[in-house]
């Protein structure tokens, strides 16, 4: 599997390498469905530049990366091109190397399964086959080096592909079972953007669920875990946090990062479900709902992690699907990520009802961002509210897609456990209904 995997490797490098050089480069980069005030790369060299005046990146209100990033890109932002096309590899293997590991795992739960007796014999036919989940990993690779929205996002160098790839090394790390590893590149992400925190809980069910393999060997308490887990996310924290306030010498970074993104002052257009619904409010109401919106993203952490405990890596799929959907700032490059998972769950196409629907939508919804944007800024013959309303249907369909396949996966593990034709006490065929 390696020589494909290069292959993809080479292809992708060269697609992005070609229009690094091309006229459409400096298009991409202002397109807000690909940059945000948060990711844009001429915020990084201006915030560079006010750097190497000596005067702190966060004195105005241009520049709101986290201290790291400004310091890598301190050094390296004559290879800056090289730097993104890095970050695109990095993720891509490392989410090649995770689906591999999550893969075999499956593999054996099945084969212990069905050497207990434990499947009904009618349900069968849904059990997973080697041969079927050979390439799975390829394709995940493939699905992110080569989905439009992650070359947009990298020839626009956006610092999204960055956090991507702390991302995709945190699922590595974790699928591993390596918590150490795990805790540090997860508090990496949660110090670039905070909402990667809700990632915490599918990660401590995934390790707690690894530990508990039988072996024989003494194991720490849930609690224990749970703790020594938690120290380890949030020292290591508190260390990168430190070391940006020496970097700097001052704490300038916070309300500047994580107080723009909490509190949403800048409405540029982007493809998320903020900028229109706070450029209209009332400016006494604004506290309450920005409150409102916020918790969203985190309220959604409850309910799916005790309905997907025994599921975690789905978890994980979930959560970054909710994060690309409710952020403030969000970009395609969020949502490439996510969308790289969905050969994994390639078993659930049989229970997709809304699959072919929901795909026409995004891709006619990707092709009018900008017909509506051109109408808007340019022709004059269309205003917010259009391009507001094919973001709504954008967001509308990943909701769709997502709770798709959520209630595919549920059905699949309801026919696993009690067969797949389920009949009613009177004997008549009975319907699944998720609620």
């Amino acid at each position: 599997m390696a020589a494909p995997l290069t292959l993809v490797l080479i292809v992708a490098v060269t697609i992005r390498a070609v229009l690094f050089r091309s006229s459409l480069a400096q298009l991409i980069t202002d397109r807000v469905e690909v940059v945000s005030p948060i990711n844009a790369w001429k915020r990084v060299v201006e915030g560079l530049a006010l750097l190497d005046l000596g005067v702190s990146p966060y004195s105005g209100d241009v520049f709101h990366e986290t201290p790291l990033i400004i310091y890598l890109f301190h050094f390296v932002i004559d290879y800056a091109d090289i730097v993104f096309m890095i970050a695109d590899a990095i993720t891509a293997v490392a989410l090649y190397m995770a689906v591999q590991d999550y893969n075999k795992g499956v593999f054996r739960k099945q084969k212990y399964a069905l050497e207990a007796d434990r499947y009904p014999h009618d349900c069968l036919e849904l059990i997973r086959t080697p041969k079927e989940m050979h390439y799975i990993p390829l394709k995940v690779a493939l699905f992110y080096l080569l989905n439009p929205f992650t070359v947009l996002s990298c020839v626009a160098k956006s610092t999204c592909g960055i956090n991507n790839a702390v991302i995709a090394l945190f699922i590595l790390c974790t699928v591993k079972g390596s918590a150490l590893l795990s805790a540090i590149f997860l508090a990496l992400a949660t110090y670039q953007s905070i909402y990667p925190l809700t990632l915490f809980a599918p990660a401590l069910l995934f390790l707690l669920q690894r530990l508990y393999i039988p072996v024989n060997v003494r194991r720490p308490s849930f609690w224990l875990f749970t703790m020594q887990y938690a120290v380890m996310f949030l020292g290591t924290l508190c260390v990168i946090v430190c070391l940006s306030f020496f970097l700097l010498t001052s704490w300038d970074f916070i309300p500047s990062v994580y107080g723009f993104i909490l509190s949403v002052p800048d409405l540029t257009p982007n493809i998320g479900l903020f900028w229109y619904f706070f450029a209209e409010m009332f400016e006494h109401f604004r506290l309450f709902f920005i409150c409102v919106f916020q918790i969203n993203i985190f309220f959604y952490t409850i309910p799916l992690s005790i309905k997907l405990k025994e599921h975690p890596v789905f978890l994980i799929f979930m959560q970054l699907a909710v994060i690309s959907i409710f952020k403030s700032y969000p970009t395609v490059g969020d949502i490439a990520l996510y969308m790289a998972f969905l050969p994994v769950w390639s078993h659930l196409y049989r229970f997709l009802k809304n699959i072919f629907f929901v795909s026409c939508v995004l891709l006619a919804c990707s092709a009018l961002f900008p017909v509506l944007w051109h109408l808007w800024m340019y022709a004059g013959s269309a205003n917010s509210n259009f391009y507001y309303a094919i973001t709504l249907l954008f967001n509308v369909g990943q909701i769709l897609l997502v709770s798709d396949y959520f209630y595919a996966y549920l059905k699949r593990e309801h026919h696993l456990m009690y067969g797949l034709h389920l009949k009613r006490k009177d004997g008549s065929e009975a319907t699944l209904v998720l609620k």
